[in-house]
């Protein structure tokens, strides 16, 4: 098993990517702490992977304390972290011109800084160690753009210049950061964002080469091979899983 006796964090894993994220983790063999802002969710998901892989814990990304609290709890019961996957996201559609500064801020505080705090909290033990893996998950919407989600493009593209700066910074201490920036993929979130545009829905659908949305169980796969020793030479790196809707 890839992950055999390693301790990852998976954030956003009560759903969607981050619960597919954090259940193939530890049926690879590696403790894992299910955070997520719903509690209960992220219990549901801890008890599904197994009570001896899994630990849930409650954590609101834009809350930086909570989230250095987080990475104390985890280290105070396992003593290391070897692996973060920084997944917590958060989107509201619309067009740009009729949103205003609070969504501005929520946007940008769930979506940049939740990976900027995730990311400073593990760092330190990471580089005391000399060694650890660390995946962003953004979205091709911040490599190309989307129309009706403007500020959330610029959070994930801010995420992917964010993942290359802190991936030179510490490639000298052992730790590979790397982002995966997912296409359209069938998540509670994508349901709800697209309530009222089934149609477009449709059409996007039918653009996209393998005419089909993504599962979250394929995004999954793709962190888990970046978290894991069959990607030790890559780092800096931002893989789409897409169907090839885009190809950049």
């Amino acid at each position: 098993m890839r992950f055999q006796d390693q301790v990852a964090i998976v954030t956003g894993a009560g759903s969607g990517i981050g619960r597919e994220t954090a259940l193939q983790l530890a049926r690879e063999g590696a403790v894992v702490a299910v955070a997520d802002i719903d509690v209960a969710r992220a219990e549901a998901v801890a008890a599904e992977a197994g009570a001896e892989r899994a630990l849930a814990v409650a954590v609101d990304v834009t809350a930086a304390e909570q989230v250095r609290q987080m990475v104390r709890t985890v280290l105070d019961r396992f003593g290391r972290i070897d692996v973060l996957v920084s997944n917590a996201g958060w989107d509201r559609t619309g067009p740009f011109v009729e949103t205003d500064e609070a969504l501005w801020d929520k946007v940008i505080a769930i979506n940049f800084r939740g990976h900027l705090a995730c990311v400073h909290a593990v760092l330190p033990a990471m580089i005391e160690r000399g060694a650890g893996r660390i995946v962003t998950v953004a979205s091709d919407a911040g490599r190309v753009g989307s129309s009706g989600e403007v500020v959330y493009s610029g959070a994930k593209g801010a995420v992917i210049a964010f993942t290359k700066g802190v991936a030179r910074e510490v490639a000298r201490s052992g730790i590979a950061v790397n982002c995966v920036a997912p296409g359209l993929t069938d998540t509670p979130m994508l349901a709800e964002v697209s309530v009222g545009s089934e149609r477009l829905m449709e059409a996007i659908v039918r653009s996209i080469p393998m005419r089909r949305l993504g599962r979250p169980e394929e995004v999954a796969q793709a962190i888990l091979f970046l978290a894991s020793g069959q990607a030790t030479y890559i780092t800096g790196q931002t893989l789409s899983v897409n169907g090839g809707l885009t190809m950049v």
